[in-house]
């Protein structure tokens, strides 16, 4: 009998007052939190500030002591914890495969509990082994002791997306790894998380790690939640001394006065550039064409404003004029400083800017590539 499917999607998870208590010891205190829908939540701390604690509360193989946790307004104790489980896949340091099964029976294992046909996992594990970079033929049959621990790490994902979840769960999944395997690894799965379109909640204590990989950071110190925010947000504007420190500020970012933007600017390409006359669905065609998500609309060298790829799919059956759609943006020039720059773009909520010089476009800033290039 298959489990009927609690969630298609994840709007939300709401945690509301939750505290959970060993003895006089407080796990989590009193935590207010919400994990936003398709976002990637980093949760990060000292050793025994209360992160793994948290992830293991939503799958309920932690039971909170007051509060509730809830997935798209329904409350966790509420459900069927099995059932809740295997809506949801898990992941974590040592992977846990079953060391007598094949690799595709430890990818397959749920699926078979819920009563898939042989051929439907074969056909479902296969393409989670391409799809994990581990080629079905040669990796299929083996057993656990056969890999090593990076390609087990990728086992351990495959498995934990062989019902298509929603959500993941992943406590510290590349933390007994290398550093130079876990830098290859970091790099594919950011990759993976832009197609997969999960939710995922990310236990790490890796603040670099942290800082690559997450849309928003949560940190955690002594059971309580001190702040959360964009890498941004948690470097140019820590609380206190302790996430200054856990961000390393100082270290990171003490030169960034000295810095320009043509320092870390992209290069500006010309098919960046869409001329004024064009309706959308010209724009929208000739920009899939370029493979490009956002353009710079100019009329007569007259920059207009910016527009991206989703902008012009929401108006592409009205075919309206593009400079009507055109939204206004930053402009900096390749001198002006990037602390400058940054703090302007934070200001007016946006996360990309044109570069101009003798009123030429010559690179573009995204703030999130600069804090990449930066740590």
């Amino acid at each position: 009998m298959q489990t009927e499917k609690l969630f298609d999607r994840i709007d939300s998870i709401r945690f509301n007052n939750v505290t959970k208590k060993y003895g006089s010891r407080f796990a989590v205190q009193d935590l207010d939190l919400e994990i936003k829908g398709g976002e990637l939540l980093i949760l990060i701390g000292p050793s025994g500030s209360g992160k793994t604690t948290t992830l293991r509360m939503i799958n309920r193989m932690i039971e909170q002591d007051s509060g509730n946790v809830a997935i798209n307004d329904l409350d966790t104790k509420d459900l069927d914890p099995v059932r809740l489980r295997r809506n949801m896949g898990y992941v974590i340091q040592n992977i846990g495969l079953f060391p007598h099964m094949t690799i595709g029976d430890n990818i397959g294992l749920v699926p078979k509990l819920e009563g898939w046909d042989k051929e439907k996992i074969e056909e479902r594990v296969r393409h989670l082994l391409d799809f994990v970079s581990l080629q079905p033929d040669m990796f299929i049959d083996r057993y656990p002791r056969q890999l090593s621990g990076g390609q087990q790490q990728r086992v351990g994902l495959a498995r934990a997306m062989a019902m298509d979840p929603p959500l993941l769960l992943m406590d510290e999944p590349f933390g007994a790894l290398d550093p130079i395997l876990r830098k290859q690894l970091q790099k594919e799965f950011l990759k993976v998380k832009k197609e997969i379109g999960k939710t995922i909640v990310f236990v790490t204590h890796d603040i670099e790690e942290a800082l690559v990989l997450g849309d928003r950071i949560a940190i955690m110190d002594q059971a309580k939640l001190v702040q959360v925010g964009t890498p941004e947000e948690l470097i140019f504007n820590p609380v206190n001394e302790m996430v200054a420190h856990i961000v390393d500020t100082d270290r990171k970012f003490k030169h960034m006065d000295t810095l320009k933007v043509k320092d870390l600017m992209s290069a500006f390409r010309e098919e960046y550039i869409l001329d004024a006359s064009m309706n959308a669905c010209a724009a929208a065609d000739e920009m899939t064409r370029n493979n490009i998500e956002n353009a710079f609309v100019f009329r007569e060298g007259e920059l207009l404003g910016q527009l991206s790829m989703m902008d012009l799919m929401k108006c592409k059956e009205e075919s309206r004029n593009i400079s009507e759609l055109a939204k206004p943006l930053k402009t900096f020039k390749p001198l002006d400083s990037v602390a400058f720059a940054l703090s302007e773009m934070k200001q007016s909520g946006e996360h990309l800017a044109l570069i101009m010089e003798s009123s030429k476009p010559v690179g573009v800033l995204v703030s999130d590539e600069v804090l990449l290039k930066l740590i």
